[in-house]
């Protein structure tokens, strides 16, 4: 149940790609510590919305195609329409870098940097200026182990794309910093088969990659929301800049 007096309470959350995997159990989460969140995506998430309702929370969606400059204006718009003003941003949403499973791929390789890389810099341009207006904020971005370590079968756009969302996070903290807003990356590793997953889904390929996790096992949407409801809460107040790897280990080896 939502808790008036949660980690969140007061704060209005947007996050994108809510409408599932980590983006929803971001979502839920940072409902029931009392945030009023808005499920932001291409996809329909209105049973996360029922979800989180029916739990006792605060939720809406909002159609939100991450690629187009004019859809997160209108986004940001309804926002602060509704709320007057914007607390916390999750740019959540990503394509998977083994959706296509020729990795040779231009096309792929545009699409990622579109989704992957261009819209984190949207989120952060029209999520910063949303939140300067009100005093400043905290602004979380998926980054990815592909940021840091080389893959097998994982699309080499994906691992570039990751890698200018860690940047980015860096770039904008430092520049974002005067205005009163933190931006920080969080850094999943093995997890799920996100819903634009497909090489990835293969059962040789999984036991492969958990293999070489120190901790044995792939990870959960809930310890990655675990971490993201850290970074926007007030009890992260004094980091920012920093990208935070929930991997099992992986990258520790």
């Amino acid at each position: 149940m939502t808790s008036s007096h949660g980690r969140l309470a007061g704060k209005i959350a947007a996050i994108t790609g809510a409408a599932s995997g980590m983006g929803r159990a971001a979502a839920t989460r940072f409902a029931r510590e009392g945030a009023t969140v808005v499920v932001a995506d291409i996809a329909d998430g209105e049973d996360v919305v029922e979800a989180i309702r029916s739990d006792g929370g605060n939720a809406h969606q909002l159609r939100l195609d991450v690629t187009d400059e004019s859809s997160w204006a209108e986004v940001m718009n309804d926002v602060v329409g509704r709320y007057g003003r914007l607390d916390v941003l999750v740019n959540n949403a990503g394509l998977s870098g083994t959706y296509e499973t020729d990795l040779f791929s231009t096309a792929f390789f545009d699409q990622l940097m579109l989704v992957n890389a261009r819209g984190v810099f949207l989120g952060i341009k029209h999520g910063a200026r949303t939140m300067a207006a009100s005093g400043g904020g905290s602004i979380v971005n998926v980054s990815s182990i592909s940021a840091s370590v080389g893959q097998l079968g994982v699309h080499m756009g994906y691992s570039g794309s990751k890698a200018a969302v860690r940047m980015m996070s860096t770039t904008a903290a430092v520049q974002l910093a005067d205005a009163g807003i933190r931006v920080n990356a969080v850094a999943p590793g093995i997890l799920p088969p996100m819903r634009t997953s497909r090489g990835s889904r293969d059962p040789a390929w999984r036991a492969r990659q958990i293999d070489g996790i120190p901790m044995k096992r792939e990870g959960k949407p809930a310890e990655v929301a675990a971490v993201m409801l850290f970074l926007a809460s007030d009890e992260s107040s004094y980091v920012t800049g920093v990208e935070i790897l929930v991997d099992g280990g992986l990258t520790a080896v």
